[in-house]
């Protein structure tokens, strides 16, 4: 008798499962406290208005503070189910807060959802990058580079563990900035997160912002 395959962490489903059966080990049923502390008091976190952007949402909790602070707000994710269960913990906001399920990667289904170059003030990060396998990497960047505007920010959350495998994949805290640099953005932060849950001591905190004219590499 075969024995039937699972899906792979590259497959929809393969999150959808994760969602319905709670071993979505990311979920703190809360923002990640680094980024809430960051952005409800820091002297350099960006301010509203602004159109922003948190791509692999989850069940939204980022996306629910960006709204509640003023900002309009994106949340997207691969997983239908994260989706759902985002949209029914959160609702929209008043309108400020837009639910789509959709692939980071598919820039024309982007795109046709109102997502076109240069259309973001802002992206939010916290377990997508280490979501996706390490060769997907290049892709995200280019991504977020194309749908910030000019001087645009990413303020993200990374996991710089050294473990192998994944997901979570891990990275390492100086050759990620240096990719980002490479990129052309310039780093307003990067440092140790303050505040992290016990079980994610390696996490990153960065404020990373685009060029004023985006640098594009060769098609």
């Amino acid at each position: 008798m075969a024995e039937s395959l699972s899906p792979s962490p590259g497959a929809a489903s393969f999150w959808d499962q994760r969602y319905r059966d709670g071993t979505d080990a990311w979920e703190l049923g809360q923002p990640a406290p680094p980024l809430a502390v960051f952005l409800q008091g820091h002297s350099c976190a960006p301010r509203p208005p602004g159109r922003v952007l948190v791509p692999g949402c989850g069940r939204g909790h980022e996306a629910a503070l960006l709204a509640d602070l003023g900002f309009s707000v994106v949340g997207l994710d691969f997983s239908r189910e994260a989706i759902r269960e985002a949209r029914q913990l959160h609702g929209s906001r008043g309108g400020r807060l837009h639910w789509l399920q959709a692939d980071l990667f598919d820039a024309q289904a982007l795109e046709a959802s109102g997502l076109a170059p240069a259309s973001l003030h802002g992206v939010m990060e916290h377990t997508c990058f280490c979501a996706i396998e390490p060769i997907q990497r290049e892709a995200y960047r280019t991504t977020v580079l194309r749908l910030l505007k000019p001087g645009g920010w990413l303020l993200g959350l990374f996991f710089c563990h050294g473990r192998p495998g994944g997901p979570p994949y891990g990275s390492d805290p100086d050759g990620l900035l240096q990719e980002w640099l490479a990129a052309g953005c310039t780093a307003e932060i990067w440092e140790p997160a303050q505040g992290s849950v016990a079980q994610r001591s390696d996490e990153w905190l960065g404020l990373f912002r685009t060029p004023t004219a985006h640098h594009r590499s060769a098609e």
